[in-house]
């Protein structure tokens, strides 16, 4: 089973937690030179809301990998422009211009990066996507994420939902009918090393301070353990059985620090009335998604 750690953050001491959660899976950093990081910053809301990655972990896991592997490792920060949010306009507002300034690493929007087409099939259909340079030849690959939920059929965004965000295409509304197939092809392509979940702060039903972080080198168990912890079934999220069966990880999972399930029980979860309205604006979110590609 892949280990999947989970630990209490004391009074915001990010880097103790980081660094907690990665003894506990028995993560040594390799010796490496160029390693990206892809916070989650799927709009312009700031890490107060649970929406986004703070600035602050990722700052303090700069702080780690500078000391556990060398003080000169090449470290850049990595998104793309989405189709309801700039990459560069995201920079500013989250707090990350700041962040890069402080810790003198380089803020990359992948549309702006040189890629190249990869193929690779996922279950029966066949998907192509544009991989940038930059995380193909990355020695280490750091994908920094939040927990959420989301619509049908994915159900909640944690690790393989952000991957989809390094695809170096604005519109990618265009792959929500297909969404599942995209994630784990996104996945297979761009194969990130080592996930962290940032959960200071949770969105789920309402925002919740739950000073929470989590580490795998198993980004299928890590989704798994997020589903549990929002009280959705893993076996019911359509893109992690597809991931399985593609070999990038595994559903089942072994817990080590707190358990899950304490977590899970302060976790801002969904009761019949969210619900109802989540289905109610995954209807009308179609809708406008229908129409949008009819006029496109």
């Amino acid at each position: 089973m892949s280990l999947v750690s989970l630990v209490k953050i004391q009074e915001k001491q990010f880097k103790k937690a980081i660094i907690d959660s990665l003894q506990l899976i028995d993560y040594n950093f390799p010796k490496v030179q160029n390693i990206v990081i892809k916070p989650n910053m799927c709009y312009y809301w700031d890490y107060t809301t649970g929406c986004t990655t703070d600035p602050k972990f990722v700052g303090n896991l700069i702080d780690v990998l500078r000391e556990q592997i060398s003080p000169k490792v090449n470290i850049s920060l990595v998104e793309s422009d989405a189709s309801a949010m700039k990459c560069d306009r995201a920079f500013k507002i989250l707090g990350y211009d700041q962040l890069a300034q402080q810790y003198n690493v380089p803020l990359i929007n992948l549309c702006n990066e040189k890629s190249d087409k990869a193929t690779t099939t996922v279950g029966k259909t066949k998907i192509t996507l544009q991989v940038p340079y930059i995380i193909k030849d990355a020695d280490l690959k750091i994908n920094a994420t939040k927990i959420k939920y989301s619509m049908e059929p994915i159900k909640i965004t944690c690790a393989m939902k952000n991957i989809f965000g390094c695809i170096p295409y604005p519109q990618k509304y265009r792959y929500h009918p297909f969404l599942s197939e995209v994630i784990v092809a996104a996945n297979k392509l761009m194969k990130f090393d080592l996930c962290l979940v940032d959960g200071q702060i949770i969105q789920g039903a309402q925002t919740r301070k739950m000073d929470m972080a989590m580490a795998s080198t198993d980004q299928v168990a890590l989704d798994a353990v997020a589903a549990k912890l929002a009280g959705v079934n893993p076996k019911s999220i359509k893109y992690l059985q597809m991931a399985s069966k593609e070999g990038l990880g595994r559903i089942s999972f072994k817990n080590r620090g707190i358990p899950w399930e304490y977590f899970g029980g302060i976790f801002p979860r969904r009761g019949t009335k969210e619900k109802f309205m989540a289905k109610a604006y995954e209807m009308v979110n179609k809708m406008h998604l229908e129409r949008r590609l009819m006029l496109d």
